[in-house]
């Protein structure tokens, strides 16, 4: 099964102390994939013609987007995640001009540490991901189509520039 993916991965700037954590708390999740925010899943870019992504990537509604995080939470048993609480129009607005249309379906932007698909680490520890500080303010300038094929990692297949 192969699965693609648009995503806006954290700058180097600001990735370290992040990838430092997520290799204690989900080493596996560390190893498939750099943090990164989901802009527009699988089933979304299915709809999308050839050549639509370059297209509307490379115009001027592609802006960068400021998300700022909230402290680290869990979800669904041992998974751990950073939620945005700022930014979200701007984020909602690039999602609609990259899916060209209204109505795009919601779904809140958040920086993965670690995923409960994985088996739980023993580094897994909400506590831990506390030290990371509050709030995480990340400027993303960046799209970038990724694809896994199977289970394994992403891999990067094409990058545009955000206005």
């Amino acid at each position: 099964m192969t699965r693609r993916q648009l995503t806006l991965f954290v700058p180097r700037a600001e990735a370290a102390p992040i990838e430092a954590l997520r290799s204690v708390l989900d080493p596996v999740q560390h190893a498939l994939v750099a943090a990164h925010v989901t802009l527009c899943r699988e089933d979304e870019l299915a709809s999308l013609a050839d050549g639509v992504l370059e297209e509307r990537l490379t115009a001027p509604g592609a802006r960068a987007v400021t998300l700022a995080f909230s402290r680290a939470e869990s979800f669904d048993g041992h998974g751990i995640l950073l939620g945005a609480a700022a930014g979200l129009e701007d984020f909602h607005a690039l999602r609609r001009h990259v899916l060209g249309r209204d109505g795009v379906r919601a779904h809140r932007p958040h920086l993965t540490l670690a995923h409960p698909r994985n088996p739980r680490a023993p580094g897994n520890d909400l506590a831990l991901a506390h030290t990371l500080g509050d709030p995480l303010v990340v400027t993303f300038g960046t799209a970038t189509l990724i694809e896994q094929q199977g289970g394994g990692p992403w891999r990067v297949l094409r990058e545009w520039a955000l206005a």
